[in-house]
């Protein structure tokens, strides 16, 4: 049976030397302890139990606060990755951040964490909101006891109190000024990884760097896409940063962000950036193998190819694709991209799939009315997104006929294109402009962006359409070819004749 008083001597070393490396500022060695001794000791003693109770190891590590609210936020991380938490587990792992940021925020912070473990801790902050609202929105099943206690912490997991302390963490740790003086070669942020080599902290600073990330994947679970793009503007995704240092963090920035692209009908942002984290998650995802992180690389690595596929079938703009990433799509979902551009039911069906599998798990953050007949909402915000997605499907069913007809002539008059389509000419000159409307996106800076491949315009009675075409990109095809050939001659070279 387990029994949260006893302390393997495993443990009792492990908490012993990751406190004294904190006090001592050894970033390297806690990070050390971090990844592998935390996992290690986890894999042996702990595959179905929590770890020691905090008050069980306290006696020591001097009863140090901090430290012991970092154990904690270790153990629930654990406790939720490993088992099925209880109410009151979630409840008290939320008074645990609650404490854990305010002393950030307002008290004296002197150590370095690794920025792992900075991440970590906003990613389940985040993780946990999730969970929490998922949970509560399942109440048929709950106990008296259990609605009893959910009356009773009304703020507990609040969506206003997570995006507060999200925002909190942004604004004391200065971070936005901080980028932007980076940009002028006053501050080395990034050069430094976030850590402070005169004697000081990250930890704040970090913490709200991942914050803003951490707003993003809040308000894209609420489906607030605009807003959450707003949350990450400060960091140029484009340029290296502290968030594509860690695989978690890279990942969970760039799929937030090409998510909300997509939803917001920004796609050739969405495919430009999906397509550059699946050629990085191509050459590295063997590095990590032995990683905890694995699995959830493998994962959005999937539900990221199916949004790609989502985006070109709606914008085809295969020139921003590599051969690696185009290649490993048309294995996945080359057959069902064909059959999605023909905008019939199976089409739709296909949309939906692709949607379900690939979208985050949205949230409703709104309690539930207790004196109504209790039923499971825990669907609905998901379902709410999948109408309007479809919706927007459904808007461009003609425009998939009138692109075909745009790449064929370069010249047509609108009789003719409206003879081609079997509707009349008003008609015709309708679907051009929602054609327009739905192939110009505003962007981030206000500014209405182009994502056809083919532009036109309409003198009098007459269309003229251009086709952009990208220039041919040879390199690739030498590079894979060179890298092929090398291949082979090193099997030759260990043939023994």
């Amino acid at each position: 049976g387990y029994d949260p008083n006893y302390v393997p001597d495993s443990v009792k070393s492990f908490v012993v030397h990751i406190y004294r490396y904190i006090r001592e500022k050894n970033v390297f060695d806690v990070h050390q302890m971090y990844e592998t001794s935390f996992q290690s000791i986890s894999d042996r003693f702990f595959k179905d139990t929590p770890w020691p109770s905090v008050e069980a190891v306290a006696p020591f590590v001097d009863n140090d606060h901090v430290f012991c609210l970092l154990y904690r936020e270790m153990w629930f991380r654990h406790l939720y990755a490993r088992l099925s938490p209880t109410l009151r587990q979630r409840l008290d792992s939320w008074d645990n951040y609650c404490n854990l940021f305010q002393v950030v925020l307002h008290g004296v912070v002197n150590m370095q964490l690794p920025n792992q473990w900075l991440w970590d801790m906003v990613d389940e902050f985040v993780y946990q909101f999730q969970s929490f609202c998922q949970y509560r929105a399942k109440m048929k099943n709950k106990t008296e006891q259990e609605i009893a206690l959910l009356k009773e912490c009304g703020q507990a997991w609040n969506v206003y109190c997570v995006l507060n302390y999200l925002q909190a963490l942004v604004e004391k740790s200065a971070i936005i000024q901080i980028l932007e003086k980076e940009k002028e070669g006053l501050e080395y942020f990034t050069a430094d990884n976030g850590y402070d080599y005169d004697g000081g902290s990250n930890v704040l600073k970090v913490l709200g760097y991942f914050s803003m990330i951490g707003l993003l994947r809040v308000h894209c679970l609420l489906g607030d896409y605009q807003t959450g793009l707003k949350c990450l503007l400060p960091i140029d995704i484009n340029q290296r940063g502290i968030f594509s240092t860690l695989i978690g963090s890279h990942i969970t920035a760039i799929y937030h962000y090409g998510f909300a692209n997509l939803m917001m009908r920004r796609y050739s942002n969405a495919i430009w950036e999906f397509n550059k984290i699946l050629v990085y998650i191509y050459k590295i995802k063997q590095y990590h193998q032995k990683s905890p992180q694995y699995e959830h690389i493998l994962k959005k690595n999937e539900q990221m190819y199916a949004l790609l596929a989502i985006c070109l079938s709606l914008c085809p703009q295969g020139n921003l694709v590599d051969e690696i990433v185009n290649t490993q799509l048309r294995e996945k979902y080359g057959e069902k991209m064909t059959r999605m551009q023909r905008y019939d039911d199976e089409a739709f069906a296909l949309y939906d799939e692709l949607f379900s599998f690939a979208c985050p798990k949205f949230i409703t953050p709104s309690p539930p009315s207790f004196e109504e007949p209790l039923v499971n909402y825990n669907q609905e915000a998901y379902r709410l997104q999948l109408k309007l997605f479809l919706y927007e499907v459904k808007q461009q069913q003609l425009l998939s006929g009138v692109r075909t007809y745009l790449k064929l002539y370069s010249t047509i008059s609108i009789a003719k294109l409206a003879s081609y389509l079997e509707v009349d000419e008003p008609t015709v000159r309708t679907i051009l402009m929602t054609y327009k409307h739905k192939t110009h996106p505003v962007d981030s800076d206000g500014k209405i962006a182009s994502n056809a491949d083919v532009n036109f315009y309409v003198d009098d009675d007459m269309i003229h359409a251009v086709e952009s075409r990208a220039a041919k990109r040879y390199g690739d095809f030498f590079m894979r070819q060179i890298v092929k050939l090398e291949e082979m001659m090193s099997d030759v070279d260990r043939i023994k004749l």
